[in-house]
């Protein structure tokens, strides 16, 4: 054998070994299966009422399948030992739902004080619960300050809310798990809010405009109170946040559900998903029998609001 010949052979033995090396190793990594991925979260459901769950998880993940919207929900029925949640602690930008827990805010701090709210505050709390007035929440908001809706949170146990920072109230962080804790305390006796305050709260959720009236309202029995805030709000991420939370009482009647929406192309689109969602609710927790359900008579307007803040 040559000496060109032994080359020649060390050569290709190089080459098979670079081969192995540069080639192989690339095709097998191709050949690895790639990670699945995450699943979408789903409804979940519990009920002391037979066959409940299993209807009410049914019937929400149907009035979700092919919506846009990224969704999250929490509902609680005490009376039937009933609660459904989906991504309970997402969080959200709140737009005007968070007016809620200025009102909350209010109250609570007055109750500290052993004080009514003066003619000035109840004119402001009318205007920003019944009219989602932006002006008056700015005022109170204000008079507040983050330190005392912090208090408030704090009380109420809604640890995964974020007040906005910078005086932008509408940009508070909030999720569905927290807007449920909130109105549980609203409808059930406790010791953050007195009971006239949780009275005078559900009566101007109960006296919003006609043209607020959509939301969680959508399907509920004429039978009951309707009680809902809603929000809504456009930005270049995430498209429309549209929000709404309900309390329903009466007669052996006293639930509560928060949906909250973004993703949404248009404002209309988060209306049309939260109220699917909740007339599905309605419709399974309730008698057969029951009056005509309630349908909000006026449809939401896409006007652009202002970006909310003090």
């Amino acid at each position: 054998m040559t000496q060109n010949n032994r080359i020649s052979r060390r050569a290709r033995g190089a080459l098979t070994m670079a081969t192995a090396a540069g080639v192989l190793a690339p095709l097998a990594a191709v050949a690895a299966p790639a990670a699945a991925a995450p699943a979408a979260p789903k409804v979940v459901c519990t009920s002391a009422k037979a066959g409940l769950a299993a209807k009410l998880t049914k019937d929400i993940t149907s009035a979700l399948r092919n919506r846009r919207a990224t969704t999250a929900i929490a509902f609680e029925d005490p009376a039937t030992k009933t609660s459904c949640f989906l991504r309970k602690d997402s969080k959200f930008d709140s737009a005007s739902v968070v007016k809620a827990t200025v009102l909350a805010t209010l109250l609570w701090d007055a109750k500290k004080h052993n004080r009514h709210l003066t003619a000035r505050e109840a004119k402001l709390a009318k205007a920003m619960i019944t009219q989602s007035d932006n002006a008056s929440t700015s005022a109170l908001w204000r008079q507040l300050g983050v330190s005392k809706v912090k208090g408030f949170l704090a009380a109420a146990k809604m640890t995964r809310t974020v007040p906005g920072s910078g005086g932008y109230w509408g940009l508070t962080q909030i999720t569905a798990g927290d807007e449920q804790k909130l109105l549980r305390l609203l409808t059930n006796r406790n010791a953050v809010l007195s009971d006239s305050s949780r009275k005078y709260a559900l009566d101007l959720m109960g006296k919003v405009v006609t043209s607020q009236r959509w939301g969680t309202s959508a399907g509920a029995p004429r039978a009951v109170k309707v009680q809902v805030k809603n929000g809504w709000l456009p930005r270049a991420t995430h498209g429309w946040r549209v929000h709404s939370i309900g309390a329903f009482t009466g007669p052996g009647r006293n639930y509560t559900m928060a949906v909250l929406t973004h993703d949404n192309r248009t404002m209309n689109d988060g209306v049309a998903t939260i109220q699917a969602v909740a007339r599905a609710i309605h419709n399974d927790i309730n008698p057969r029998g029951l009056a005509p359900s309630y349908s909000p008579t006026t449809a939401p307007q896409e006007v652009v609001p202002p970006m909310p803040r003090s």
